[in-house]
């Protein structure tokens, strides 16, 4: 993997709080027999940390609230040697928090409070010059929007968790990743998108197309999967890499997948050691 590759992510830095149970609790249900583990997490940060650990020089744009939790969520990143620098704390506010239940199969169920997250203001955004930019829609969307127009670099939006996307931030994304529910969601938005679409089918793994014409398709690995959470956020990180690096859309697409796979084999979204399990680009 090129060192030169520099990237920008705009997105979310929360702790998660992991509860793991053989199965989810039905509506009303109690469940007694869980272990509880803290992990930092947040799209933003899964997806910064991934793309760092696979060779890019990554910033992390993002807000954290003057709260204990702030150098916890953001522990992993820091000693990992992710930039900082455009990373800022909000006076008055929480760190974001999610909330992830995971059952004896990996599947996870989540529930976030956005904290800072949510108060990140498009007037307050600072970006570096960067080869690409990564986004998600765990921070405000107009703050998104301003990067994307700001901006000349190659710029993703994983269109997650999922919500309407205004037409004009998409007219500037040059990649689109989403999940069958998200791509539900946005629905004839898709219709009229001209820029890469990578469609994500979990162990079916995933497709990509341009101008509604298949170019690519791969599978993941079979792995022993402990927690999924974060697989995603591996995969947008790896397939941006990977595309910026110049490989072709069916490599880059295999290497995604692999990254996406390998992150459920670990419990926590940032746990996987990705430069050392994955093949280089």
């Amino acid at each position: 993997m090129s060192q030169d590759i520099s990237i920008a992510i705009i997105g979310s830095i929360n702790l998660d709080i992991v509860a793991s149970v053989k199965k989810f609790p039905q509506p009303g249900e109690t469940i007694t027999n869980a272990t509880v583990n803290r992990f930092p997490g947040g799209k933003g940060a899964n997806q910064a940390l991934a793309a760092h650990r696979l060779g890019a020089k990554v910033y992390m744009v993002g807000r954290v609230g003057d709260d204990p939790l702030a150098d916890e969520a953001t522990q992993t990143l820091r000693q990992e040697g992710v930039d900082l620098s455009y990373c800022k704390a909000l006076e008055a506010c929480s760190t974001g928090l999610a909330l992830i239940v995971v059952s004896e199969s990996g599947e996870n169920q989540i529930v976030v409070a956005p904290g800072a997250n949510a108060v990140f203001n498009a007037e307050d955004l600072e970006l570096p010059e960067t080869d690409a930019i990564i986004a998600q829609l765990e921070v405000p969307v107009e703050t998104i929007l301003k990067a994307a127009v700001d901006n000349d670099s190659f710029f993703c939006l994983n269109a997650a968790p999922a919500k309407p996307v205004p037409d004009e931030l998409l007219q500037h994304v040059d990649l689109l990743v989403v999940n069958e529910i998200e791509a539900q969601t946005l629905g004839a938005e898709l219709d009229s998108f001209t820029g890469l679409l990578a469609t994500t089918y979990g162990a079916e793994g995933a497709e990509l197309k341009q101008h509604g014409k298949l170019i690519a398709k791969a599978k993941p690995p079979t792995v022993a999967v402990v927690d999924t959470t974060g697989a995603g956020d591996a995969f947008t990180a790896a397939l941006t890499v990977a595309l910026v690096s110049g490989k072709q859309p069916q490599a880059a697409l295999e290497y995604a997948c692999i990254a996406g796979a390998l992150t459920t084999t670990k419990m926590g979204a940032q746990s996987s050691p990705l430069a050392v399990e994955l093949p280089d680009l």
